[in-house]
């Protein structure tokens, strides 16, 4: 199933409504983080279609969300520059996503600074190697290409980095792209692992670095990295390149270890 297919049941509406051939995209018992954020900011985007770019969001996987959900969004407060907007994803009478989206016109800069150059940086992806070929959960098989973009393999320090992109992005414009990217990969975290487990994204909080990202060829470099792991939890650093090294997103996620 294609990206565009898995929206069109979003209505302006919202509201009761019902998604079919979701199995390609299914993380274990639940709908992928990125595609259900994605699902939640739809909502909203055709909803409220005169929003300004938006800047920022908070995002809470809350419970698994399955084929057949309600989808509730409400503008929050909308002043002259900046608009802030919920949207929630509830299946079988419970809530299973909420989000929080900030929408910001562009102002006059008063202040620039850009983000630092990519540290070890791996060249483009043109020269990149295939990594997970046949692995992973479902969605990451069915619609995800993965390349190498480090050296290290194995245990080591707690920091994940990949070229990835869709391999059916058509109708999908760059910011619902990088929404749907942002949670591709599994965490930091999971190289600091003492064995073999579970794992599940808690949350997730980003900025967008521009109104509207562009790359080459679809490919981004996705980096998650553990900046501490205790208790069962990691928190985790994420952020996203394009196939220039331009940071594109710059996030945060708690993810649950389990085992």
């Amino acid at each position: 199933m294609s990206i565009a297919n898995l929206l069109d049941p979003i209505t302006a509406a919202g509201g009761e409504t019902r998604f079919s051939g979701l199995d390609h995209w299914m993380q274990g018992r639940t709908l992928y983080g990125g595609a259900s954020a994605l699902i939640a900011y739809t909502a909203v985007a055709r909803a409220f279609p005169d929003l300004p770019p938006l800047r920022g969001a908070q995002v809470a996987f809350v419970a698994p969300t399955g084929p057949e959900v309600e989808l509730r969004r409400e503008i929050v407060r909308q002043g002259r520059n900046v608009a802030q907007v919920r949207s929630e994803i509830w299946c079988e009478g419970k809530c299973t996503l909420t989000a929080f989206w900030l929408f910001g016109t562009e102002r006059e800069a008063n202040a620039i600074h850009d983000a630092a150059p990519v540290a070890d940086w791996p060249g483009p992806p043109e020269e990149a190697e295939p990594a997970m070929h046949g692995k992973g959960p479902a969605f990451i098989q069915n619609n995800f290409e993965i390349l190498r973009a480090q050296e290290q393999q194995g245990p080591g320090e707690p920091v994940v980095r990949r070229w990835a992109r869709l391999t059916d992005r058509e109708g999908l414009d760059p910011v619902s792209e990088l929404i749907l990217l942002g949670d591709v990969l599994p965490p930091g975290a999971m190289r600091a692992m003492k064995r073999p487990g579970p794992i599940s994204s808690v949350n997730w909080s980003f900025n967008l670095l521009e109104p509207a990202p562009a790359t080459r060829d679809g490919w981004w470099m996705s980096e998650n990295a553990s900046q501490h792991a205790a208790h069962g939890y990691s928190s985790e650093r994420l952020r996203l390149w394009n196939a220039d090294g331009k940071q594109v997103l710059d996030g945060m996620q708690c993810v649950a270890v389990f085992g």
